[in-house]
């Protein structure tokens, strides 16, 4: 998680143990790797999620004011940083 949220790893454990404490995700061991424990989203942490996505949708992710031109700059620009990342392939 550290590595695609771009934090470090203690940043990471702090995040966990606050949704955690706020019941949104449950640490559940590892099916094969013993030394790892992975955090799992709640059903209350997926009501939430759907309500800030939902949120987000309202208000057309603070983007509205922008033209199409610009949109399609800042949409080409994050893709590329994306794929840079890792995060895809075009």
């Amino acid at each position: 998680m550290g590595n695609r949220l771009m934090v470090h790893p203690t940043s990471v454990t702090n995040a966990i143990d606050r949704l955690e404490r706020d019941g949104l995700v449950r640490r559940v061991p590892h099916s094969e790797d013993r030394r790892t424990v992975l955090a799992e989203i709640t059903d209350e942490g997926r009501r939430v999620v759907i309500k800030a996505a939902d949120a987000l949708a309202d208000i057309e992710f603070g983007l509205a004011g922008l033209s199409a031109d610009t949109l399609g700059a800042l949409d080409d620009a994050i893709r590329t940083l994306r794929r840079d990342a890792g995060d895809f392939e075009d």
